[in-house]
């Protein structure tokens, strides 16, 4: 397959029913995943980290290109990276994960410096990721995470905040990892649009993320593997309710268009 047509293909999954996108960390289990009938690939920055004997956040961009290199020529499968807050420069950051061979990829709001970026900042940069997607010569799939649940603040109002503006800022896809339970999930899907991605974990299986997600969709990702993310996340004491119809967003249908992927979850 070329390029286009895998990022085709990995568009068109995310207009269908729900899917599961595993995290292969090397080309072998890549292979090994497509072998199993996977039809797409999620890599992850933590599992990448983890093969050179280093935390999550420390590689370098690179490195990075290197490894989509390397796990993209392993199988035909559309394949979207895990790009931590964009390396400094997400749309160039973008752009060089596009032209290593990826079809999509994720910028996140946690600044490396130890806290999350401003609402504002975040919009900004997650703004100029779009703008470099944009200008490719394909649909690269841009997700956007909103990382408050695994980064010590648990703020399901704040993190529904940020999805909504990166969905506005462009962004194609919206994460949130480390949702606690299915009312948080089913939440997440009515306030938003877009597809939603959804980390799966041993407090949140599969089929209650597919089940909160409704006719929208769900995902399992990988989880974060930096010393300050909490993982699993405590469970909460108080479980946020689901979105009524009446208090849903302005236009916002109850099944809405999103579609969430589910992630066959390499949780540390």
């Amino acid at each position: 397959m070329t390029q286009r047509e895998k990022a085709e293909a990995f568009r068109a999954l995310h207009e269908g029913e729900p899917f599961i996108i595993p995290n292969p960390w090397d080309a072998g289990s890549a292979k090994v995943l497509a072998a199993l009938g996977f039809d797409a690939l999620a890599g992850t920055s933590s599992g990448f980290a983890f093969t050179l004997g280093r935390e999550d956040g420390g590689v370098t961009l690179d490195e990075v290109l290197d490894h989509i290199r390397v796990v993209d020529r392993a199988t035909d499968l559309p394949l979207s990276m895990d790009l931590e807050n964009g390396y400094g420069d997400p749309a160039a950051a973008i752009a060089a994960a596009a032209s290593a061979g990826a079809v999509g990829g994720s910028i996140e709001d946690w600044d490396p410096a130890g806290e999350l970026y401003s609402l504002d900042e975040a919009v900004s940069r997650v703004a100029a990721a779009v703008e470099a997607a944009r200008g490719l010569d394909f649909p690269f799939t841009l997700t956007a995470r909103a990382e408050n649940h695994i980064r010590g603040n648990p703020d399901l109002s704040d993190t529904v905040a940020r999805l909504r503006a990166y969905e506005e800022a462009g962004a194609d896809v919206l994460y949130a990892p480390g949702l606690r339970d299915a009312s948080e999930v089913r939440t997440v899907c009515e306030a938003v649009s877009k597809p939603v991605n959804v980390l799966a974990h041993r407090g949140l299986s599969m089929s209650e993320i597919a089940a909160a997600a409704g006719s929208a969709s769900a995902s399992a990702a990988p989880s974060r593997g930096s010393p300050s993310a909490r993982w699993p996340p405590p469970p909460s004491r108080s479980a946020t309710p689901a979105t009524s119809p009446s208090s849903r967003a302005p236009g916002r249908s109850e099944t809405g268009s999103q579609r969430a992927r589910l992630f066959a979850a390499t949780a540390r």
